[in-house]
C-alpha cells in the first residue's frame, strides 16, 4: 500500500498523510498497515488534519501493578479527596424520584 510521503508527528513518529477519500477506499488495507506493520496515519480533509490512525496500545494487569508499584500514594492524597467530596452538591431531578 503507497500512500502519500511521510510527515513527522508532534511525537517524531513518522506519519502518512492520507485524504478522507482514500482512508474510506482502503479501510481495510490501512487497517492492515496499522495492525500487522506499526504504521500511523493522519487523515485530511480539505487540507486539514482531522484524525490520526495509530496502532492501539495494550496493557497487561503485569504493567498496571508495575506502574502503581514505581508510584506510591501520596499520604496527603485521602484527605485532600475528602475534602473535594465535602465540596460536592447533590442533586435530584423529578426522574430519580
Amino acid at each position: 500500500m503507497v500512500f502519500s510521503e511521510c510527515e513527522e508527528s508532534d511525537n517524531l513518529t513518522r506519519m502518512k498523510d492520507l485524504s478522507a477519500t482514500e482512508a474510506s477506499r482502503r479501510f481495510s488495507e490501512l487497517l492492515d498497515a496499522v495492525e500487522h506493520r506499526g504504521e500511523s496515519f493522519t487523515v485530511v480533509r480539505h487540507g486539514r488534519p482531522v484524525a490520526v490512525i495509530t496502532p492501539a496500545t495494550i496493557a497487561d494487569g503485569r504493567t498496571l501493578k508495575d506502574l502503581l508499584l514505581r508510584h506510591r500514594p501520596d499520604p496527603a492524597w485521602s484527605g485532600e479527596l475528602e475534602r473535594l467530596r465535602s465540596l460536592l452538591v447533590e442533586e435530584r431531578s423529578a426522574w430519580s424520584d
